[in-house]
Parts: structure tokens; sequence; C-alpha cells
């Protein structure tokens, strides 16, 4: 299934990605950091979500409290729940 979700408190507006099985697939950020970006979506592609949340999840970005992958870990846990 297809997911969008609007971030909060970060540089990218927004963040794709489908989950298949609770499996993480096509990841994509719109906005940000794109070069790092890119590598987030490729070190999460094929991996459990639960894995990628517990992994992500409160990861923070300079001054501050959120970051696009802890944005990440927050959507993938709304689209779980």
């Amino acid at each position: 299934m297809s997911y969008t979700y609007r971030t909060k408190g970060t540089c990218s507006s927004q963040i794709q990605f489908e989950l298949d099985n609770g499996i993480v697939k096509n990841v994509v950020f719109t906005g940000g950091c794109n070069g790092n970006l890119k590598a987030i979506a490729k070190l999460v592609e094929g991996r459990e979500a639960s894995e990628v949340i517990a992994t992500l999840k409160g990861n923070t970005c300079g001054f501050k409290n959120t970051s696009c992958a802890d944005q990440l870990a927050c959507a993938l846990s709304e689209a779980l729940a």
C-alpha cells in the first residue's frame, strides 16, 4: 500500500513510501538534503518497518528535536497503526 506523510519540523516537506506486508519499499523524500535522503531511502529499502522505526526514531538534526529520519519513523508508525 502507498502512503504520503507530511513532515513536521524538517527541511523535507513530505515522504512517500510503500509498505508490502510490513516491508518498506520505494521511499522518496520531497525537499531536504538530497544526497542524505537518497541514502536513507536505499538503506531502509526491503527492511521490516518495525526495524526501521526502532533504528531511526528519536534521531535529531542540529538544534531541531526531530529529523527527516525521525519523521520517516513517525510516518511508518502511523502507517502500521
